[in-house]
């Protein structure tokens, strides 16, 4: 009796928490993209027109709004994967030396401490011209200088990228730096004594092994690249115009300015949509890499 008791109270435990689950998390994606499918303005309308139930989508995809969020959450991926670059150069460069690791490894991780809002603030600051880096540049007397990227619609998103690298910069360093640290030491030692050049001893030994730590650093920027908001708020307000809007901008103006949370629902089914084919791909991909880890040491 006491044995099948306890195999039956942790799941009962468990039922509360599966029950907040199931309706917070599943019944609001569900309920989500059926308000897409019906003509819901400022409140929820539940009646699916069946020969207009595409209607939210068709009005989506002919947004130029839309088409330009798209468009910079591919630019904000392709830029933000620096951080993963050079997280991984500076995870070698302080695992090479070993000397003060643990204060450049708490210099570079301290951004991460800061949330996106006040990251976004802090580089406002920076790019204004009257207060950040322009000014200070100019009172070097370079007044040729300018650094005013937030106040121009071709380089604003770039703006958005150098504040993002910068706050992920150490999270990635650590990631790598823990990978690094897995390494078996007779791997080093040995690549030493065949006197193998440092470059082959990164590119063709270092960095394969760190495919699946790599993985992991590529699923998490994906997911917080998707729902790219805060910052973007922060920083330019979606501005100049809608160049830095992205899709979680999109979705929150629809129905704050627009009032349309049939709309919204939409974008958000879209965000969903575009989330899945990011991250199923990593998981499997992942997934694979550990089940052959684990068979090649089987």
């Amino acid at each position: 009796m006491s044995v099948r008791w306890n195999w039956v109270s942790p799941r009962i435990a468990l039922i509360p928490a599966l029950a907040i689950t199931a309706i917070a998390f599943f019944g609001a994606i569900i309920w989500t993209v059926w308000i897409s499918f019906t003509r819901s303005r400022r409140f929820p309308d539940y009646a699916i027109d069946l020969a207009d139930w595409t209607r939210q989508y068709e009005r989506l995809f002919g947004d130029n709004a839309w088409q330009t969020a798209l468009q910079n959450v591919f630019v904000l991926a392709l830029g933000s994967a620096l951080a993963i670059v050079f997280g991984f150069i500076l995870a070698a460069m302080i695992e090479r030396e070993k000397r003060g690791e643990g204060f450049f490894r708490t210099l570079f991780l301290y951004p991460l401490a800061v949330s996106f809002i006040v990251t976004g603030l802090v580089w406002r600051w920076m790019f204004n011209p009257d207060l950040g880096v322009q000014n200070f540049l100019r009172g070097l007397g370079w007044e040729g200088a300018s650094f005013n990227w937030l106040a121009d619609s071709h380089t604003a998103m770039y703006g958005i990228i150098l504040a993002s690298i910068w706050h992920g910069l150490g999270f990635y360093m650590a990631l790598m730096l823990a990978g690094l640290k897995s390494i078996n030491t007779e791997i080093w030692s040995a690549a030493r004594l065949d006197g193998v050049s440092f470059w082959r001893l990164y590119i063709e030994i270092i960095i394969p092994m760190l495919k699946f730590t790599f993985l992991t650093c590529a699923i998490l920027l994906s997911l917080g690249v998707v729902k790219t908001y805060d910052i973007v708020l922060a920083m330019t307000g979606g501005g100049p115009g809608t160049s830095t809007w992205t899709p979680a901008y999109f979705v929150v103006n629809s129905y704050a300015a627009r009032g349309n949370i049939g709309f919204a629902s939409s974008a958000a089914v879209m965000m969903l949509v575009m989330t899945a084919v990011l991250f199923l791909p990593l998981v499997l991909v992942t997934a694979w890499q550990a089940r052959r880890r684990e068979a090649m040491v089987q």
